[in-house]
C-alpha cells in the first residue's frame, strides 16, 4: 500500500475528532417543580373543625306523676306547639283517687256543718245558763277542729285534682320532636323522660378542641361556619361555650358555636365546618409542610431566584404547625417563590422550572 494511501484515512480521523470537540456543550435541564409565592394570607392561618348542627336548647319532659301510659301522641320529627298533647297515661287511678278526696271533702264539709250547728246552739243555751262554759267551750273546739279537717280534706282534693291533669304531657315549648323515650302500654315513674324536643330558634354547632388549640379558640379573629353538604351555605359563628375540662376519653375540649342567621338549610344533625381564622400577624407566613427541608436537623425552604430560575436554600425558623401547614416566624419575606414539592431532589444553584 502506498503511503498517500495511509495518510488519508488518518486525515479523516482527526478531522472528525475536530469537529467532535467543537460541538456546542448540551444545556442544562431545568427540573419542574411546585411553588408558592409567600405572603400575608389571614384565612389561611387558621384552623378547620368538624361538628354537628344541635338545637341551643333541648327540651327533656316526663310525667309528673307515675302510670301506664295509654297513648302516644307524636312521632319522632313532628313539629309541635306549645301545648300539644305528647303522651296519656291511664286515667283510672287518677280518677279513683280524685273521687275519693271529692268524698272526703264532702264528709269534712257535713262534719263541719254539724259541728258550727253545735256550737251556735250551745251558744244559747250558755246565754240562758242551760249548759256549763266548759260544755261551750268543747263545742267550740270540736267546731275548730271539724274547720281544720275540711280546710285539709279541700287542700288534699285540690292535689289529687291536679294530678288528675298530669296524666296528659304537654309540650312546653315550640319545637321538633327529636327522641321517644317510652312506648304505650309502659310503666313510668314520675319524672322519667319520655320525649325529648329541640327547640325553635337558634342553632348551635359543637365541635371537640385540642387543648393546645383551646387558647385559639377564644382569641379568634372570626368564626364561620359552612356546610359539608353545602358549602354554599356559610353562616358567621359565635363562642357560645367552652367546656372547662377536657373530656376523659378523647382528651378534647367541646365547644358550642352559635350560629348567626341560621336558615331552614341549617337542619339538626347535619355535619358543618368550623373555620377558625386567628389574629392577623405580620411576622407569620404559612407554607405548606411539603416546602420545608430539614438536612440538619435545621428548618431550611428552597427560594428560587425568578431572574435566573435557580434556588438557593433559605433557613427558616418556624413557629407551628397547623393541619397540612406550618407557620414561619421569621427567614421569608412577601413575594418570595418558595418550592413546594420535591424539595429532597434539588441542589443549590440548580435551575428549575416553575
Amino acid at each position: 500500500m502506498s503511503r498517500s494511501a495511509l495518510l488519508v484515512p488518518a486525515a479523516l480521523a482527526v478531522c472528525l475528532l475536530g469537529a467532535c470537540n467543537d460541538a456546542p456543550q448540551t444545556a442544562e435541564a431545568a427540573r419542574p417543580v411546585r411553588v408558592l409565592r409567600v405572603g400575608a394570607q389571614a384565612d389561611a392561618v387558621g384552623a378547620t373543625y368538624s361538628g354537628e348542627i344541635s338545637a341551643r336548647r333541648d327540651a327533656a319532659l316526663g310525667f309528673l306523676v307515675g302510670g301506664r301510659i295509654q297513648q302516644r301522641l307524636v312521632e319522632v320529627g313532628d313539629t309541635v306547639a306549645a301545648g300539644t298533647p305528647l303522651f296519656r297515661l291511664d286515667p283510672t287511678d287518677a280518677t279513683l283517687n280524685a273521687n275519693a278526696s271529692r268524698s272526703q271533702v264532702a264528709s269534712a264539709r257535713s262534719q263541719y256543718e254539724q259541728a258550727k250547728a253545735d256550737y251556735a246552739r250551745y251558744s244559747q243555751l250558755a246565754g240562758a245558763q242551760y249548759v256549763s262554759r266548759s260544755e261551750l267551750d268543747k263545742a267550740r273546739m270540736s267546731l275548730q277542729t271539724a274547720q281544720e279537717a275540711l280546710r285539709a280534706a279541700q287542700a288534699s282534693y285540690g292535689v289529687v285534682a291536679n294530678q288528675a291533669t298530669y296524666t296528659t304531657l304537654r309540650a312546653t315549648t315550640a319545637g321538633v320532636v327529636t327522641s321517644l323515650e317510652a312506648e304505650a302500654g309502659q310503666v313510668v315513674s314520675a319524672g322519667q323522660v319520655v320525649v325529648r324536643i329541640a327547640e325553635r330558634g337558634e342553632r348551635e354547632l359543637v365541635v371537640s378542641v385540642p387543648e393546645s388549640r383551646v387558647d385559639e379558640l377564644r382569641n379568634a379573629r372570626a368564626l364561620t361556619v359552612d356546610l359539608w353538604a353545602d358549602p354554599r351555605h356559610r353562616y358567621t359563628g359565635r363562642l357560645r361555650e367552652l367546656a372547662p375540662d377536657a373530656d376523659a376519653v378523647t382528651r378534647t375540649y367541646t365547644a358550642k358555636i352559635s350560629v348567626l342567621g341560621a336558615d331552614d338549610a341549617l337542619r339538626l344533625g347535619m355535619t358543618a365546618k368550623l373555620h377558625v381564622a386567628l389574629p392577623v400577624n405580620g411576622t407569620l407566613r404559612r407554607v405548606p409542610l411539603t416546602a420545608i427541608y430539614d438536612p440538619r436537623g435545621k428548618p431550611h425552604v428552597w427560594i428560587v431566584d425568578e431572574k435566573t430560575s435557580r434556588v438557593r436554600l433559605q433557613p427558616v425558623d418556624l413557629a407551628q404547625a397547623q393541619n397540612d401547614g406550618v407557620l414561619v416566624r421569621s427567614g421569608l419575606r412577601d413575594g418570595q417563590v418558595v418550592v413546594t414539592a420535591g424539595v429532597n431532589l434539588l441542589h443549590a444553584g440548580q435551575k428549575v422550572q416553575l
